[in-house]
């Protein structure tokens, strides 16, 4: 369990854009033998660069046992329990570099399907993560994410039928599995709710409580309704995010009648704003939008952060941000804090000592800065 008197710990999910040449899973198909042996082989690394950037807290993508559950391919679902040395000595370098790691299965792992096989199958996904990541022998701290699913033209329907999917659910996936509010579909008020009736630990995420509060939580008393959720001596981790603000670039195709009324030098009906001028041959244009507030922006807005954590004063909690930029909007926030908000700063172990090596990791963020380009995993379409 994490010492009470340690810094508050910032962490980033799965890709590394600081070191693009780090792999973080075997991405082969199925037909080359891929391997969880093969994952944490690549992962290896993954934790040195954490451990010399100081990064304490880390997210593995859920899919490094690759299919490990898939239903058609019996000849993975032994992988974890083949690969047991390898997770034992994979959590135990993270342990001894006290790394907090973590898992968040995609938006497909549902719980509250109508469809009890959908079920079943999640729960297969649930369990053989919860193992790998009690072979690792990690402690409660280290978590599997979900959210509560699908509302099926019925929320409260939908959020009962949770509650059913958690019963069904082995002691070791009930002992790993936290559960978060959402952007779209089900609130804070709902993950309470659910949490009161199954004692499920909740994991509180900033950008969606700002997109979704029907029912007009009050924001301090909610974080620390979430954070009581949490057993004593087991340190409650959240999710921050800022929101994109820039227009969003939307590919749309051009049918054969624009193109012929282009090339005769008549103007496109409507009012689109473009982002460059459309060539007469061209099949596709770029069309600008205005931003989703569901989206989540590149880096963390190091204002509305500090905002944030001096209205969380007195709470302790580990947080994961959810930038785009990945470890790079982790490096840019902690010179950030140092620079703008020193007793924020402090919270995290970082102070005006660290100024010379935060400068280095601001220039890594200079050489390196880029985002994901594909949607995270929770985060809203739009």
């Amino acid at each position: 369990m994490t010492d009470p008197n340690r810094p508050l710990r910032l962490g980033f999910p799965v890709k590394v854009m600081g070191r693009p040449e780090l792999k973080t899973q075997d991405t082969r198909r199925w037909q080359k033998n891929p391997h969880l042996k093969c994952s944490l082989e690549l992962l290896d690394p993954v934790l040195d660069y954490l451990a010399a950037e100081r990064l304490d807290m880390y997210r593995l993508s859920s899919d490094i046992a690759p299919y490990a559950t898939h239903p058609d391919m019996p000849q993975f679902h032994d992988m974890v329990a083949e690969s047991d040395a390898e997770l034992r000595a994979f959590g135990a370098k993270a342990r001894a570099l006290d790394i907090r790691l973590s898992f968040h299965p995609s938006q497909y792992i549902l719980l509250n399907a109508p469809d009890a096989g959908l079920t079943t199958r999640s729960i297969r996904d649930l369990a053989s993560q919860s193992e790998m990541l009690d072979r690792m022998g990690l402690d409660a701290e280290a978590v599997v994410v979900t959210h509560v699913g699908g509302v099926y033209d019925d929320r409260e329907a939908s959020r009962a039928r949770w509650i059913k999917g958690w019963e069904q659910c082995p002691d070791h996936v009930r002992a790993r599995l936290v559960l978060e509010n959402d952007d779209l579909r089900f609130s804070a008020a709902d993950v309470l709710w659910i949490q009161e009736r199954t004692g499920v630990r909740c994991i509180f995420d900033y950008q969606h409580f700002w997109c979704l509060n029907p029912e007009r939580l009050d924001l301090r008393d909610t974080l620390a309704r979430f954070l009581a959720s949490w057993p004593a001596g087991v340190r409650p981790k959240i999710h921050f995010s800022s929101p994109r603000t820039e227009m969003r670039e939307v590919k749309q195709a051009i049918s054969p009648k624009e193109r012929e009324a282009a090339k005769a030098g008549k103007k496109a009906a409507g009012k689109a704003l473009l982002k460059a001028p459309v060539k007469p041959n061209a099949r596709v244009r770029t069309v600008l939008r205005p931003p989703v507030w569901t989206g989540h922006a590149d880096f963390t807005n190091p204002f509305e952060f500090a905002t944030f954590m001096r209205m969380a004063e007195g709470l302790d909690f580990d947080v994961m941000l959810e930038g785009k930029a990945k470890d790079l909007s982790l490096l840019r926030l902690r010179g950030d804090l140092v620079r703008y908000a020193p007793d924020v700063a402090i919270r995290f172990g970082l102070s005006a000592d660290d100024a010379a090596a935060l400068a280095e990791d601001e220039a890594l963020v200079e050489d390196h800065a880029d985002a994901e380009q594909d949607a995270d995993v929770d985060e809203g379409e739009g």
